[in-house]
C-alpha cells in the first residue's frame, strides 16, 4: 500500500510523499485505501468539551438571545419601579440612584465577560478543524478529479489508437482492392 500512496503522491502532485504535510499525507493514504476523507466535526468536537465547557456554551448561547434581553428587561423594569413607585418607603431595598442594581449588573458583566470570550474561543477552534476538514475534502475531490481526467485521456489515447489502427489497414485493404484493380484493368487494356 505504501508503494501506491507514494505513486500517487509522484503522479498527482508532482512531489514525494515523504515532502507533503502531515494532513495531505492523511489524503493520499485515506484515498489509496478508498476511504472517505469526511468527518462530522460537530460530533467530533462536542465529544471532548467538558460540563464546564458546555455550560458556559449554553450561558453564552442564552446570554445573546432574545429571551435573556426581554427577561433582563422585565427585570430591569420591575427594579426601578419596586424600588421608585411600588413599594412604601421605608421598604425601599435599593432606592435611587440603585447603587446595589449597579453592583449586580457589573458582577453580571464581569462573570458573563469571560464565559462568552470562552465560548468564541472553542467557536474559533470549531472552525478551524471545520476549515481543516473543509480543505482535506476539497484536495481529495481534486486529486479524485485530476485522476479520472487522466484514466479519460489513457482512455480517449487508446480509443484513437485502435481507431487508428483500424483505418490504416482499412486503408491497406483499400491499397489492394485498388491495385487489384488496376492490374485487372492492365489485363483488360492489352
Amino acid at each position: 500500500m505504501n508503494r501506491d500512496i507514494q505513486q500517487l503522491a509522484e503522479h498527482l502532485l508532482q512531489i514525494g510523499y515523504d515532502d507533503l504535510p502531515a494532513r495531505e499525507q492523511r489524503v493520499l493514504k485515506r484515498m489509496a485505501k478508498r476511504l472517505a476523507v469526511t468527518k462530522n466535526i460537530n460530533e467530533a468536537f462536542h465529544e471532548q468539551l467538558t460540563f464546564g465547557q458546555r455550560l458556559a456554551d449554553k450561558v453564552a448561547a442564552f446570554g445573546g438571545s432574545w429571551t435573556f434581553i426581554i427577561s433582563f428587561g422585565v427585570v430591569l423594569g420591575a427594579w426601578v419601579l419596586l424600588n421608585t413607585v411600588g413599594l412604601p418607603n421605608k421598604d425601599v431595598f435599593d432606592p435611587y440612584p440603585f447603587v446595589f442594581l449597579n453592583l449586580v449588573l457589573s458582577m453580571l458583566a464581569a462573570i458573563q465577560a469571560p464565559v462568552i470570550m470562552m465560548s468564541q474561543n472553542r467557536q474559533i477552534n470549531k472552525d478551524r478543524l471545520a476549515a481543516t476538514n473543509d480543505y482535506e475534502v476539497n484536495l481529495k475531490a481534486e486529486l479524485e478529479i485530476m485522476d479520472l481526467h487522466e484514466k479519460m485521456d489513457r482512455m480517449r489515447t487508446e480509443q484513437l489508437a485502435v481507431i487508428l489502427r483500424q483505418q490504416e489497414e482499412e486503408i491497406t485493404q483499400i491499397r489492394r482492392i485498388l491495385e487489384g484493380l488496376a492490374i485487372e484493368r492492365k489485363k483488360q487494356g492489352e
